[in-house]
């Protein structure tokens, strides 16, 4: 934990140290993400070729960059934070690290589940959390919810990451909002017992042990099949090629869903540029980019799904707001420590 601060601290130091060299009063736009994709590169270059805002990047883990904000306080020169997670989001916005901001644009583009109450946080993309299939040893037809993976004729057949992810998180708190805690508690329990191994890895991982006969299903995001599908690596792409997609609920609440945000930054020393460039990721070109580049599905309903995404059909997606998932997060985390999940 010190070595942890320590290096957050001197993160801080050494970003506020370049970024303090340059006047509020610049063209800039400085973001700290914890997205690490070349969609997302490509777009902040045609955000600046645009408005003429040079935007200024920080990476980290999204907890680094928490932490980081509440050290550095009201002299951070964090304009935006993006990252993956409506539970980070909610996080970040319960600590009071994001400012509330009003957006004609963010609101007609972005549809409001996808978006906080507040207006402090706002989805760009969602990715949906499904069931990755053995093509050689499931029947689709088997398959129907995320709560029958509790069924003991799952029994050393369930993989997934562990309860230490905020993807794991998410889903049993959609599941604790929709069946309650006594039901999520049994659930989580089961699907423990189901599993052939400890959690371990992370989605990719998954899908490789279902593809290695580990497993017979796992539980990861559609980004990471669209990925692996599409990656240099044979060993990827042969290893997603044998898994199935399989929505689960879709007779009932419809399948969890969560996203990738941003937020202004409580002490955004550039915040109209912040809100401009959370405008322009949330326009259709940016959004068509996300989709096609990051296989990931657009949170502006006018903006089309990639042909990877059209070929696994379309599906119905759970309603709720995705700021409930970060409410429910430490009562799901309760849960999952609770039942030794690790």
């Amino acid at each position: 934990m010190l070595k942890t601060l320590k290096k957050i601290v001197l993160g801080a130091g050494v970003g506020m140290f370049l970024l303090s060299c340059q006047s509020s009063d610049e063209n800039i736009v400085n973001v700290y993400t914890h997205r690490h994709y070349e969609a997302d590169q490509q777009l902040f270059d045609k955000f600046s070729e645009q408005t003429g805002i040079k935007v200024n990047v920080v990476s980290a883990s999204a907890d680094e960059l928490i932490q980081k904000l509440e050290l550095e306080g009201a002299g951070s020169p964090a304009d935006v934070l993006i990252t993956v997670d409506a539970g980070r989001l909610y996080r970040a916005e319960d600590k009071d690290l994001l400012q509330e901001i009003s957006s004609d644009v963010l609101e007609s583009n972005i549809p409001e589940k996808y978006r906080s109450p507040s207006g402090k946080w706002f989805g760009l993309t969602y990715r949906a959390r499904i069931l990755a299939y053995s093509k050689d040893r499931v029947n689709p037809e088997e398959l129907s919810t995320y709560e029958d993976l509790a069924d003991p004729k799952w029994k050393g057949r369930v993989l997934t990451r562990s309860s230490e992810n905020i993807y794991n998180q998410s889903l049993l708190a959609s599941i604790l909002l929709a069946n309650g805690e006594e039901n999520a508690s049994q659930w989580a329990k089961n699907v423990l017992g189901n599993m052939p191994r400890s959690p371990k890895g992370n989605d990719r991982d998954q899908v490789k042990a279902v593809a290695a006969g580990e497993g017979d299903v796992a539980i990861v995001n559609t980004y990471y099949i669209g990925i692996m599908l599409n990656d240099s690596n044979a060993e990827e792409r042969k290893a997603a090629e044998q898994v199935g997609i399989f929505f689960p609920n879709q007779d009932g609440r419809g399948t969890h869903v969560n996203i990738s945000g941003a937020g202004v930054t409580k002490h955004a020393p550039h915040k109209e540029n912040a809100i401009k460039l959370i405008e322009f990721l949330s326009e259709a070109e940016a959004q068509g980019i996300l989709a096609n580049i990051n296989f990931e599905y657009p949170v502006n309903p006018a903006v089309d799904h990639s042909e990877l995404l059209k070929s696994w059909g379309d599906f119905k997606a759970d309603e709720i707001n995705l700021a409930q998932l970060g409410a429910k997060n430490k009562d799901a985390v309760i849960i999952f420590d609770r039942v030794g999940w690790k």
